[in-house]
């Protein structure tokens, strides 16, 4: 790869804590629980791994929170090709900024204008973006967003060239479906270093207010080349067998001196129903002993109402195996370490869709700790070992 493309939507993953289940059109409630921003942090790691193996990498990107930010703290000296708000008044939005402006003095644009990392953006600067780093013949467009980020994307690329340009996703949203996402930020970096041939592979998006209400409507957006490394995650598959004699297995096992925390999903809420719990389909409930203590919650919502031994239940998102990290980030590290219990349960049919268990939590510490051998409940008496890589 002789140059690359970084784009960042600045605002991607930040209502998923606070239980907003995606940042579209919510950005100011977002902000308003409490919310703070993921993407940033996340797009640094990514291109520290990817500086760590090629440091003189051309680079070229947005201005700012977009990625100018993440590039330069990585150790790039980037070119910033397109800037979504004016350094000067004889600057636009539509105009974007040279290497003279960008390149050789970062301070002064800096002194300027420096906004703050959940400054708003919108899908029309990420679209700008990509369309300013094409121009300039990169090999690859490394994306830090979610799956509305990834359509933004791939919609410009396929627009630009019968040859698309590949394009790698950090995964930074709360919804992660398609399969052009790297496992970790780290692994983003690591692939766009090293990767020698790229294929074929879907970007799918759902509709975000349905799925706010329980329903999950996903559509294939795109289809895109993508690097291939064993690191670039698989598509989220919904279908996940029965799961009746799991959940009966499960109810008749409860201990009515635990608090049991339940992760979104099909899975989890059959053993909700069993219990006799109106489940919120796509959010985290909160239960002990007969007594529903939070529905829906947030990240804040569920440490409030934690005592005694706590269980957290969940199940691995189908094709994909995370537990947590992608879809359930109100199950925040602080949720998970102050659980002494994890209970991973699922189908076997799922089970046979899923190569390995992971993790990605924006706690490095924490999912090394999480690694492992798990014992995964798949029915009434039945377990099997998966492991948690």
């Amino acid at each position: 790869m002789e140059s690359l493309g970084v784009v960042v939507n600045p605002i991607a993953g930040m209502g998923g804590r606070v239980g907003l289940k995606g940042t579209d059109g919510k950005l100011e409630e977002a902000r308003r629980r409490g919310a703070e921003p993921r993407a940033p942090e996340r797009a640094r790691e990514a291109l520290q791994a990817l500086h760590r193996r090629a440091p003189e990498l051309p680079v070229y990107t947005a201005a700012d929170v977009m990625g100018e930010r993440a590039v330069r703290d990585a150790g790039y000296d980037p070119v910033v090709v397109y800037d979504p708000a004016p350094v000067a008044e004889s600057k636009t939005a539509a105009e974007p900024a040279t290497a003279e402006d960008s390149g050789t003095n970062p301070a002064t644009a800096e002194e300027s204008r420096t906004p703050p990392e959940t400054a708003e953006t919108t899908a029309a600067d990420t679209r700008a973006a990509v369309e300013a780093v094409l121009e300039h013949g990169v090999d690859l467009v490394l994306f830090v967003g979610g799956d509305g980020t990834a359509v933004d994307v791939a919609r410009v690329i396929e627009e630009a060239s019968d040859d698309p340009t590949p394009m790698l996703g950090v995964p930074a949203g709360v919804k992660i479906y398609s399969s052009v996402f790297a496992v970790t930020p780290a692994d983003a970096g690591r692939i766009a270093a090293e990767f020698d041939r790229v294929a074929d592979r879907e970007v799918n998006d759902i509709d975000e207010e349905a799925y706010r209400e329980g329903e999950v409507r996903s559509e294939l957006r795109a289809v895109v080349p993508v690097p291939v490394a064993p690191d670039v995650q698989s598509s989220k598959q919904v279908s996940s067998g029965n799961v009746d004699s799991l959940a009966a297995g499960f109810a008749r096992e409860i201990d009515a001196d635990r608090t049991y925390v339940f992760a979104p999903g099909g899975t989890v809420g059959a053993i909700e129903r069993e219990l006799e719990i109106d489940p919120s389909p796509l959010g985290v409930d909160v239960w002990r002993d007969g007594e529903l203590l939070a529905r829906d919650a947030s990240e804040s919502e569920i440490l409030e109402v934690l005592e005694g031994p706590v269980t957290i239940v969940v199940s691995p998102i189908g094709g994909q195996g995370f537990l947590f990290g992608r879809g359930n980030h109100q199950l925040s590290p602080a949720v998970i370490r102050r659980a002494d219990e994890i209970e991973v349960v699922a189908s076997g049919t799922k089970l046979d869709g899923i190569d390995a268990l992971r993790v990605d939590t924006d706690d490095r510490e924490l999912d090394d700790e999480l690694r492992g051998w798990m014992q995964v409940r798949t029915g009434r008496f039945t377990t099997r070992l998966v492991k948690l890589v």
